[in-house]
């Protein structure tokens, strides 16, 4: 993989580029559809080709690894053939899924000792197998295994866990670079700053994970408890620590608002479930702010979903068409409102993108985040 920066706006750290990879050409800043099992949720592969204009959507490490398993995806000729997706994708490691969904779980120097959530049947990742994990499953870009720090851990908690994503970054790196792709394309991988909200902590991720000589940096651990402010101040520190002519991808990040604040500090990269998720439960994000499309206030509005967006679901259906698929608890209700949810972030990224070349971003950034916070 390679990274081309192609222009920082003037008035703030905000940038656009060009990752390259074999399955072809992302431009940042860019929104990832999060595809856990092998699907992004509801929503047809052609549908994020040609409506949404995904350019790479994600795969999940944990959940794969548990289900479909690894000999079938290594029969199928790994993740790609498996779902018939022939752009980007990139894996995490399922370290946050073990943490979170695992009711049994133990850390230690040599990994991480887990319970399935499926049938409780007892599995280990290490930094090593994790890497064969994600070899097999065949994602152009893969997550180094870390620990997730909550949010609001203390700095003695905080510290252990930060070793021990240190020792296992070391061990993943070693590995990786002693293995090759299976399938006959490149693959790379992201070391993840850690640390918390603790300055001092996030330094010491960074300067380590710069050491490994990366094609690209994440920042984890953050959206799990902390504030809005310490999000942003701990971006604010890492940015600037991480290598400018590298891709920095931002975990599990975040509101609308969360992405144009973090594209403002100099992040790259983003994804988060918020809006398949959210827009299976009936909210929808617009160029216009915020819409709840179980309110009554929707049942005879017959205007387009949101005139100024750029999906066609905007063009096709209108408020209370939504409305009234919600309230009968039509599954096509959470397949529109997930796939024009995803179409917003994706062109919001994009105009983003726009507003960084013509060197306004930061003015427009501030306009919009007005705009798009409001609750209808």
């Amino acid at each position: 993989m390679k990274f081309t920066l192609s222009c920082v706006d003037p008035h703030s750290s905000a940038r656009c580029g060009t990752l390259h990879t074999d399955h072809g050409d992302i431009q940042t800043p860019i929104f990832m559809p999060v595809g856990t099992v092998g699907s992004v949720k509801g929503v047809y592969h052609r549908d994020l080709k040609e409506d949404i204009k995904a350019e790479i959507i994600l795969g999940n490490t944990y959940h794969l690894y548990l289900r479909p398993g690894l000999d079938t995806l290594k029969a199928a000729g790994g993740l790609h053939k498996f779902e018939s997706w022939d752009r980007p994708i990139l894996t995490d490691s399922g370290g946050f899924q073990v943490f979170s969904l695992s009711p049994i779980r133990k850390l230690t120097a040599e990994g991480c000792r887990f319970s399935s959530h499926i049938d409780g049947s007892k599995h280990l990742f290490t930094p090593e197998n994790n890497v064969d994990t994600q070899r097999i499953i065949g994602a152009d870009i893969m997550m180094a295994l870390d620990e997730c720090c909550p949010g609001d851990a203390s700095h003695d908690y905080a510290r252990k866990s930060l070793d021990l994503t240190k020792g296992w970054l070391e061990r993943f790196d070693k590995r990786f670079r002693e293995t090759e792709p299976l399938y006959g394309y490149s693959q790379c991988y992201f070391p993840i700053v850690q640390g918390c909200v603790y300055p001092d902590l996030r330094r010491e991720a960074a300067e380590h994970a710069v050491q490994m000589g990366a094609d690209g940096y994440a920042i984890g651990g953050l959206a799990v408890g902390e504030s809005s402010e310490q999000m942003y101040e701990t971006i604010e520190l890492v940015c600037p620590l991480l290598p400018k002519d590298k891709p920095r991808y931002l975990m599990g990040v975040g509101t609308p608002v969360n992405i144009l604040e973090a594209i403002e500090r100099g992040v790259d990269m983003f994804d988060c479930v918020m809006p398949t998720r959210n827009g299976r439960n009936g909210m929808l994000f617009t160029w216009d702010g915020i819409m709840n499309m179980r309110n009554a206030k929707w049942a005879e509005d017959f205007s387009e979903i949101d005139p100024l967006g750029a999906s066609f679901v905007d063009h096709n259906y209108s408020k209370a068409y939504l409305h009234h698929l919600f309230k009968a608890g039509e599954m096509f209700a959470a397949m529109l409102a997930s796939e024009h949810n995803l179409a917003f972030y994706l062109d919001l990224v994009r105009e983003a993108r726009k507003h960084i070349q013509a060197g306004d971003f930061a003015a427009w950034k501030k306009q919009t985040v007005e705009r798009i916070s409001r609750r209808m």
